[in-house]
């Protein structure tokens, strides 16, 4: 993993490139987690999730939907550019979310080497997500000047 020692402008600017640069997809419908016991997973329990972690109790499962939830998500996804440090994002945009629309979000990480490596799932209460995809939008538009004064 590579350490940077970056100003709060320099990380800040780093990561509106990153956040520009990213494949960002926004996924239909409404998505919530689901849990089962530790033993109970199956490859059939799995069609059609996203995610599926594991404490040392249970399963869970983030899934389209599709049966009564507790609490149901607008779900999107970046995968990242190669060769873009994306080191920080997940704080950042947490943290620019919670403050322009105060509402907290869930992270889900992966792998896939062959689109830049990390990609992400968040989550955002079904209620946000015009204002948490304006939010997004916003900061992949809006040009960030970096230390020397370009763009």
């Amino acid at each position: 993993m590579y350490i940077s020692h970056e100003t709060p402008s320099q990380i800040q600017t780093r990561l509106r490139r990153v956040v520009a640069a990213a494949d960002l997809v926004w996924y239909d419908g409404p998505y919530a987690f689901y849990e089962l016991p530790k033993n109970e997973l199956g490859l059939d329990t799995l069609s059609g999730a996203l995610a599926a972690v594991a404490d040392d109790e249970v399963w869970s499962i983030l899934k389209s939907a599709d049966r009564p939830a507790t609490e149901t998500f607008a779900v999107f996804s970046f995968h990242f550019q190669d060769g873009l440090d994306n080191s920080g994002f997940v704080g950042w945009l947490a943290s620019e979310l919670k403050r322009r629309l105060g509402t907290g979000v869930f992270v889900v990480c992966g792998q896939n080497s062959r689109r830049g490596g990390i990609f992400d799932y968040w989550g955002v209460p079904v209620s946000m997500r015009d204002l948490a995809a304006q939010a997004i939008d916003d900061l992949r538009a809006s040009p960030v000047e970096d230390n020397r004064g370009g763009v």
